[in-house]
């Protein structure tokens, strides 16, 4: 308990500390994108704008999935946070579109670049402050395996990938390269394109329950063959629900064994996979050996 109490603790920090930094960063780049019209500013303005939008609603996801299991969800709440990551794509994918016209536009239009020098250090700051984000985020992921914040940090990377090709564009267009600009621009909306569609893939997975990689269940299943006692394993699924990883079994056990040996070696599997992975719930059930052999040979 006192670990998922560290993990809500960590994710709320997260979402509180991205919606905190996007909103910043728009206040900074709209004061830059307004006292020098570039292209490539106002795409880093209404991609933070946009940023701010997703990671509130990034908020209140991973809010909404902490809740405990309860009588209607008894797997608990831990999909919202997937949700989340599809409403995140449509709020990045809307940008790249309105970035890509605004490129295109200028392209077409070409419009002389005023005070750079103003976009140049907010964008600078963006950099340094995104970079921290990402370093955090990137321990949460770690430690807590979380979808939505996977998610927000995957398009915060975007982000700095962004701000670094806007930096270019500002620094190409202050020494008279003023086409640079757009063409950044468009490139950035294709990136961001992109991105989008890594997080649809991402959540997509956990909404339809995609199993672990198979290398971890591989492993739980090694787990499980060597508690002693245990013959064998076989019929090991696996899915995935906000930080929680749902873990199903059959083990091969004596046809003869008494019902309280049986019992616990299921809890002693089940302890075996959870001490090695803390966020799986093992729901484990018992066959006699003849039927594991039946299931082995289907």
């Amino acid at each position: 308990m006192a670990v998922r109490d560290d993990h809500a603790r960590l994710m709320r920090l997260a979402t509180r500390a991205a919606l905190a930094t996007a909103l910043f960063l728009a206040a900074a780049k709209a004061l830059a994108w307004w006292q020098s019209g570039s292209v490539s500013l106002l795409a880093g303005l209404t991609d933070s704008l946009l940023d701010g939008a997703a990671s509130l609603l990034n908020l209140l996801a991973v809010q909404y999935a902490l809740r405990p299991a309860d009588d209607d969800h008894r797997y608990g709440h831990g999909k919202a946070e997937a949700l989340a990551g599809l409403g995140q794509a449509l709020f990045i994918g809307a940008s790249a579109l309105l970035v890509g016209s605004q490129a295109i536009d200028r392209l077409l239009h070409p419009q002389p670049l005023e005070h750079t020098h103003l976009g140049i250090a907010v964008i600078v700051l963006s950099l340094v402050l995104t970079g921290v984000l990402l370093r955090f985020q990137r321990r949460v992921v770690r430690i807590t395996g979380s979808t939505a914040i996977q998610a927000d940090s995957l398009h915060y990377r975007s982000d700095l990938l962004l701000n670094t090709s806007i930096l270019l564009a500002l620094i190409l267009a202050a020494v008279g390269w003023q086409r640079a600009d757009a063409l950044f621009g468009v490139g950035i909306a294709l990136y961001i394109l992109w991105s989008a569609y890594s997080i649809v893939r991402e959540a997509a997975s956990v909404l339809m329950d995609e199993e672990l990689p198979p290398t971890i269940s591989e492993h739980m299943h090694a787990l499980a063959c060597a508690v002693p006692g245990v013959l064998g394993a076989h019929d090991l699924r696996t899915r995935v629900s906000g930080t929680h990883w749902f873990v199903q079994l059959h083990l091969e056990l004596p046809g003869d064994l008494p019902l309280s040996r049986a019992h616990d070696l299921c809890v002693a599997v089940e302890q075996a996979i959870h001490s090695q992975y803390p966020r799986a719930e093992v729901l484990v059930h018992a066959d006699p050996e003849e039927v594991g052999q039946e299931s082995a040979q289907v």
